[in-house]
């Protein structure tokens, strides 16, 4: 796939197939992922790749702490959209069309749980990538890298026909996936990413998203 195109259609995949993802494949995408630029070629990126039986054991204990009420808990700074700026309102526009896809009613409580936790449950993906940073590093220092490496592993996933959700939801119980997934204390728990073939069927899936123009974004110095 060209790379503008995988650009322009690259988007968040939020239910996928059953189709499992080859370890093999998902070595070649992180391979290409990892050509990303870095400061000073630091290359400041782990990765956990988890898949059946464990990331299954993940989404379990996951939903039963969710539905437990023990409040979720990331290792960095989630970001937080202030009421009455732009980015809540784009954050509330993107909300209200999936929701009108997939039929969920502002008063419906249970159907707006049953959304909170597919976002928990990695929106049913085969395979999810966990991106880790050395505690040792800067806090935020990394944090380029990191978007770098991500964008990369979405694109590449694009080129193979896979579909990509980059989620926060995913590493918001952190002491689940250093239980099952073996990651010592060292390491922060970044970012996840749920990959699989996307299920084109599920309404979400449908979303389009929009974007600012350039000319409310860019400030043009020294033009003519």
């Amino acid at each position: 796939m060209d790379i503008l195109e995988a650009i322009k259609q690259r988007q968040s995949i939020r239910d996928f197939k059953d189709d499992p993802v080859s370890q093999q494949l998902l070595r070649e995408i992180l391979e290409i992922a990892c050509r990303a630029p870095s400061a000073m070629n630091t290359q400041p990126w782990e990765f956990i790749v988890v898949v059946n039986d464990v990331l299954d054991q993940i989404k379990r204990t996951v939903v039963e702490k969710l539905k437990a009420g023990e409040k979720p808990q990331s290792e960095h700074s989630v970001v937080g959209w202030p009421t009455e700026s732009i980015y809540r309102r784009r954050q509330v526009e993107l909300a209200k069309k999936l929701f009108q896809l997939m039929d969920i009613g502002r008063e419906d409580a249970d159907k707006r749980a049953q959304w909170l936790e597919r976002g928990f449950k990695f929106f049913n993906a085969p395979a999810v990538i966990v991106v880790c940073v050395d505690r040792m590093l800067t806090a935020g220092t990394p944090i380029f890298d990191i978007g770098a490496v991500t964008q990369n592993i979405c694109l590449a996933a694009q080129h193979f026909g896979l579909g990509t959700c980059i989620e926060d939801q995913g590493v918001m119980y952190p002491e689940v996936l250093r239980k099952y997934c073996s990651i010592g204390e060292s390491k922060q728990i970044v970012i996840a990413i749920a990959l699989g073939y996307p299920n084109w069927d599920f309404p979400a899936n449908r979303l389009e998203t929009t974007r600012e123009s350039i000319d409310t974004l860019t400030t043009w110095c020294g033009f003519d």
